[in-house]
């Protein structure tokens, strides 16, 4: 008995032991495999110059990260391909470099599709699936080429948040999840994987004296919901309300609006002029459910048990032209609204965010220069140091962080600076300006300065900023000597064509 029981327990060993480097076998195959898969990105990009909007910066080179996925597909960030002249992409451990292009981009979400028309390039690797939202905890590795090496580097790390945060990319609010493994340059659009599947894409890091090993990944759901949109060949963005709201914490809010004392739910202070909720929400109603879900005073929800985000997490589940379903409380009556979402996010901005891959509008009349205002243009006030908030004329810059577009003024077009001529003498330091009238005209958008000045008849041109300030040209000189001072300046056009 004795006997039988020692050779039961070797044999047990010797079972655990085998069943264990069959379990390792296979996990370090399903490694091998997603290894297989990883692709390091060479991008060649040229970025607009939006001080001198007919031209470019010149040629930059950048590299980053990308998993191949199935259709013969590679899955990256948006901000590894944007502005791009030329993308090559080779697997991790060849040698051979291949030519790419994009087939999508969506910056708003800092993702993209790339295609390789050589099929060679996909030979023998198996694409790697998506998988699931990622759970607090959750062990994951990070597959990527950081800075520092030519080699595939894999970093293992813990999901330790899932929640609503701001793309750097893009400006926009949308969900991600927090990874204690470091994101570095190079890493990003790299898979971060679980049990073989993609659960992220890296994206950006939390970087300072303090802060050690903070990196995050598009999730899931986000990663879904492109892929799901772009399936008709265009990419229609993720769909917004265009409203501003306020949270409803303060018990004498709630009391004045008549909540309940179960009642919980968030204030609409305004609806903007593009938003879909349009003559549909109205400033002083309470929004209480979104798609039969209670919002919370501090507007979330409860995404998953014991989970909350955003309330605009339910929203963004959402495409372009499907419904909305609300629960609102106005002077005290309910009512039950539908909206359909035709804007996508950031449709309440005046001001847009960074813009790539679209050049800058402009015109140019006289040896004036003018454009919309952009991010683009006030980050080029400290583009070597990172400095633009510091530097960007404070008028500008407020524009940008609270302005709020109306019927009145949908962009705030700026005078960007005056190209030196006689005709334009006393005017040569003028720069930076926001206009308020051309001719008389109210400027709302740059089609109505444009409008305003090629409709305009009378002897003189005459420009007025915001101040008051006044600029007044003699029509027929302007007529006469706008294309000597772009033949001066080597400006093949008078405006942009997009």
């Amino acid at each position: 008995m004795g006997f039988m029981k020692k050779n039961t327990k070797v044999l047990f060993k010797i079972l655990l032991v085998l069943n264990f480097c069959f379990i390792w076998a296979m996990d370090g195959f399903a490694k091998t495999e997603v290894k297989d898969a990883v692709v390091k990105i060479y991008t060649v990009f040229n970025c607009y110059n939006y001080h001198e909007p007919w031209q470019k910066w010149g040629q930059k080179s950048f590299h980053g990260s990308g998993c191949i996925i199935k259709g013969n597909r590679i899955l990256t960030n948006a901000h590894v391909v944007s502005d791009q002249t030329f993308i090559q992409v080779r697997r991790a451990g060849k040698a051979k470099k291949y030519t790419a292009k994009i087939e999508t981009i969506a910056h708003e979400c800092d993702l993209a599709i790339l295609k390789v028309d050589d099929t060679s390039f996909f030979a023998g690797v198996k694409p790697v699936e998506i998988g699931e939202l990622a759970n607090f905890r959750d062990k994951a590795a990070v597959y990527g080429f950081p800075e520092g090496g030519d080699k595939l580097c894999i970093t293992e790390g813990v999901v330790s948040r899932v929640e609503h945060s701001k793309y750097t990319h893009s400006n926009a609010y949308l969900l991600t999840c927090q990874i204690d493994a470091p994101i570095n340059s190079g890493s990003s659009g790299g898979p971060v994987i679980k049990d073989s599947r993609i659960i992220g894409v890296a994206f950006q890091g939390m970087y300072g004296e303090d802060i050690e090993n903070i990196g995050y990944m598009v999730p899931v759901p986000v990663i879904n919901h492109f892929l799901t949109d772009i399936e008709d060949g265009a990419y229609d963005g993720t769909p917004g309300l265009g409203i501003y709201m306020q949270k409803m914490e303060n018990p004498d809010i709630r009391e004045k609006f008549a909540l309940l004392k179960n009642e919980t739910g968030v204030l609409v202070n305004t609806v903007y002029p593009d938003s879909p909720a349009k003559k549909i929400l109205k400033p002083g109603d309470v929004i209480i459910k979104i798609n039969g879900n209670d919002i919370a005073n501090d507007g979330t929800i409860e995404f998953r048990k014991g989970e909350r985000t955003f309330f605009g997490y339910l929203l963004q589940q959402k495409h372009i032209n499907d419904f909305l379903k609300l629960k609102i409380k106005r002077n005290n009556k309910y009512k039950k609204i539908q909206i359909k979402l035709t804007k996508p996010l950031n449709c309440d901005r005046l001001v847009s965010h960074q813009q790539y891959d679209t050049p800058p509008v402009y015109y140019i009349t006289g040896g004036f220069v003018f454009e919309p205002l952009t991010l683009n243009y006030l980050t080029e006030f400290g583009m070597n140091n990172n400095s633009w908030m510091m530097n960007a004329p404070t008028e500008l810059l407020d524009f940008y962080f609270n302005g709020e577009p109306s019927e009145a003024r949908r962009q705030v077009i700026i005078l960007v600076k005056v190209l030196a001529d006689e005709i334009n003498v006393g005017y040569h330091d003028r720069m930076d300006n926001v206009i308020a009238y051309v001719n008389g005209t109210r400027i709302s958008t740059i089609k109505d300065l444009v409008k305003a000045f090629e409709q305009n008849r009378n002897k003189y041109h005459v420009i007025e900023d915001i101040h008051g300030y006044k600029i007044i040209l003699k029509r027929n000189k302007v007529e006469k000597f706008n294309n000597r001072i772009l033949q001066r300046y080597k400006i093949s056009a008078d405006r942009s064509y997009n």
